[in-house]
C-alpha cells in the first residue's frame, strides 16, 4: 500500500505538475518542456508503472490506467480541453504501460 501511495503522488506530481510548469514558461522553454514530457518522461514513467503493475498484476492492474489517464487530465487541465491529439498520446502511453506489464508479469510468472 506504501508503494501505491508513493506511486500515486510521483504520478500526481509528473502528470499534473509539469503540464503546469510547461504553461507557465513562455515561447521556446515552454516548448522544450513539452518535448521532454510528451517523449520522454512520460514514456519512461508508463513503462515503470507498467513494471510496478506487473510484480502483482491482480492488485495493481490499474496503475497503466491512471497514468494515462492523469495524462489526459492535466494535459487538458492546462492546454485545451477535449483536443484530441492528447487521447493519442494518452493511449499510446497506456499501451505501453500494459505491454510493460504484460511483459514483467510474464517474467515473474516463469521465475
Amino acid at each position: 500500500m506504501r508503494k501505491l501511495m508513493i506511486w500515486f503522488i510521483i504520478a500526481v506530481f509528473l502528470m499534473l505538475g509539469i503540464p503546469w510548469l510547461a504553461v507557465t514558461f513562455s515561447g521556446m522553454n515552454g516548448m522544450a518542456i513539452c518535448f521532454i514530457l510528451f517523449f520522454a518522461v512520460n514514456p519512461l514513467f508508463s513503462i515503470f508503472s507498467g513494471i510496478l503493475a506487473g510484480n502483482d498484476v491482480k492488485k495493481l492492474w490499474v496503475l497503466p490506467i491512471d497514468t494515462a489517464g492523469l495524462f489526459i487530465l492535466g494535459v487538458w487541465i492546462f492546454f485545451d480541453i477535449g483536443e484530441p491529439a492528447f487521447l493519442l498520446y494518452g493511449s499510446a502511453y497506456l499501451v505501453i504501460g500494459i505491454i510493460a506489464m504484460l511483459i514483467n508479469g510474464f517474467i515473474k510468472r516463469r521465475k
